[in-house]
């Protein structure tokens, strides 16, 4: 697939918004791209702004299945991964599908699952498979979880696990719109005379899965590898840090700027792919020392000092 026709396909599914979301044109750039990198989405932000609506409107313009599951405190494993039942006609156990089973899944208010539910799903993000009963399943491919969670709500939830926010490629926010794409919503709300948007796909699951495999395709220059590898070391040895940013990041990096250039229709990685990635990759990986809680410092700082820091190469557009 050339960048000209990836880029095409991109544009025809952002132009596939216009009836759903208005704005937000960068937030939806990076979430196409990380879908596209073969990569799970959390999107952190207050309620109201059209998560759910962005999840499953991504669904049905790239031809997938999608199921959302509402995460609350009594949710079990079992609940997302399905079980065993008895069959009396068979007199056998058979197994029942839970809805993790499917291509995009929604993670609705993932905080608000306990730990032991949360975890649940760790090995079909990183594994793509469900083990119960010691029986494994696959998941056909793509299998991509968008989760979302409230940042400002604490009360009856649980705070992620380090190990769970690492397997997230990314970590989006939506954001409030401005006043005039805020008028514009009420206007089309108005004009379509129905609250759901009007939303038809516009790829396959083939044609999709094809764009996934072309990302492959994408060049980095070695001096862009070494440059990744010196942004997430940085944060290693960040003084404000307890922890930084692990191998695993700078391969979810790399995937991103790739996906990205491929989005922006090249064939090739630029160091400002990296740049433009690099909060939403890192930040979200990254634990605060103690003493810099209560938001004196944020993480998404951190990333931008070690950005401003670091030396990037000057690579030449091929």
């Amino acid at each position: 697939m050339s960048p000209a026709e990836f880029a095409e396909r991109v544009n025809a599914v952002l132009a596939g918004f216009a009836d759903a979301i208005v704005g937000k044109s960068e937030m939806l750039r990076l979430l196409l791209a990380a879908l596209l990198a073969d990569g799970h989405v959390l999107i952190e932000d207050v309620p109201g702004v059209a998560k759910t609506t962005i999840a499953a409107s991504f669904a049905a313009l790239l031809g997938l299945s999608f199921r959302r599951v509402q995460f609350t405190p009594d949710l079990l494993p079992a609940d997302l991964t399905g079980s065993f039942l008895y069959d009396q006609r068979s007199q056998s156990f058979i197994f029942r599908h839970g809805p993790v089973f499917t291509q995009i899944l929604l993670a609705d208010e993932i905080n608000r699952a306990a730990p032991k539910t949360q975890s649940a799903l760790l090995e079909a993000m990183q594994e793509r498979q469900v083990t119960v009963e010691g029986e494994s399943f696959p998941l056909d491919p793509p299998f991509l979880v968008i989760a979302t969670q409230n940042p400002i709500e604490l009360e009856g939830t649980y705070a992620l696990p380090e190990a769970e926010l690492d397997r997230f490629l990314v970590r989006l926010a939506v954001g409030y719109p401005e006043a005039e794409d805020e008028a514009r919503i009420l206007r089309l709300r108005r004009e379509r005379r129905s609250a759901k948007p009007r939303i038809t796909h516009v790829l396959t699951r083939g044609e999709f899965l094809a764009m996934q495999a072309a990302l492959e395709e994408v060049f980095v220059d070695p001096s862009i590898e070494e440059y990744i590898v010196q942004v997430v070391r940085a944060t290693r040895g960040d003084q404000r840090l307890a922890l930084g940013a692990s191998p695993r990041a700078s391969l979810s990096l790399m995937a991103m700027a790739r996906a990205v250039a491929c989005v922006e229709g090249r064939s090739f990685v630029l160091p400002d792919d990296v740049k433009r990635v690099a909060v939403p990759v890192l930040a979200h990986r990254l634990v605060l020392k103690p003493e810099n809680w209560g938001g004196r410092v944020d993480a998404a700082q951190v990333v931008g000092s070690v950005l401003a820091r670091t030396h990037a190469p000057a690579v030449e557009r091929r």
